[in-house]
């Protein structure tokens, strides 16, 4: 094992593009996620997507044929639900698909502005795809002028779907900071509060668990901005000219998952 990663406990593996892609596992991903149970590492099945609850995440891993009980799975809308109750934020705007609504479940969520219901206390911007409109974005925009916090469940730039990068929901944040002069408190990765739950939910210290993500910005500086170690892997939505930016490099490069059970020498 080498020696940055000789203390590490847990290991947090994203899910899109590290561990699966367009719904198949990746390659000797199963292979490596049984190599580190049996070495007993602890496990986070991390993810950014705001377009499925933590219920479908966990179907779509069983479906891929890997064995994931619910608290294994931590998803950025999860963390934000839970971020919101613990500050008191119950009525929400929430700029989500209606799929993912219950993982919101214990908070008000409140229409976009019908004339009857009071502003919202925060509005939560997700991943809404092709129901991106003016008019969801403008109404989201008057919210956040009217007091509403400004709150991202994720701000990636891009994402990786059917051999394509589209946007993700990071322009539509900084569209919306842009407009109102408000910056947004970002929830999921790579914002250190996301984590911090994974850290509790493990039981472990932020020094002794890894990351290991496609996403330099988000998967891996935003773990070791966190004070977590951060392995870059070169698929999903990796890019070699991601290397090539300035300012901290990850601890370690594999190509793949693959190759993660022996970097920690399993």
């Amino acid at each position: 094992m080498d020696r940055t990663l000789a203390d590490t406990r847990g290991i947090l593996l994203d899910v899109d593009g590290t561990l699966m892609q367009d719904g198949r596992l990746l390659p000797g991903a199963a292979r490596a996620v049984a190599a580190m149970r049996s070495a007993g590492l602890g496990l986070r099945f991390v993810t950014n997507t705001s377009r499925r609850p933590r219920r479908a995440v966990v179907d779509s891993l069983r479906e891929a044929g890997l064995a994931a009980d619910p608290g294994e799975v931590l998803t950025a809308p999860v963390a934000a639900a839970d971020w919101l109750g613990s500050r008191g934020l119950q009525r929400i705007g929430l700029l989500v698909p209606s799929t993912a609504h219950e993982d919101f479940a214990d908070l008000e969520i409140v229409p976009q502005r019908d004339g009857a219901s009071p502003a919202p206390e925060a509005v939560v911007v997700g991943d809404l795809g092709s129901d991106w409109t003016y008019a969801v974005l403008d109404a989201a925009f008057r919210w956040v002028l009217e007091g509403a916090e400004l709150v991202a469940i994720q701000r990636n730039r891009y994402w990786r779907t059917g051999g394509a990068l589209h946007l993700d929901a990071g322009p539509f944040v900084a569209a919306l900071e842009y407009a109102s002069g408000r910056e947004a408190i970002v929830v999921g990765k790579p914002g250190p509060a996301f984590f911090e739950a994974a850290a509790r939910s493990l039981d472990l210290p932020l020094p002794r668990l890894a990351m290991v993500g496609d996403d330099l910005e988000v998967d891996v500086l935003g773990a070791r901005s966190a004070g977590a170690s951060g392995i870059l892997v070169r698929t999903g939505k990796f890019r070699e000219e991601d290397l090539d930016r300035p300012g901290p490099a990850p601890d370690h490069v594999l190509g793949s998952i693959a190759d993660l059970p022996g970097l920690l020498g399993l």
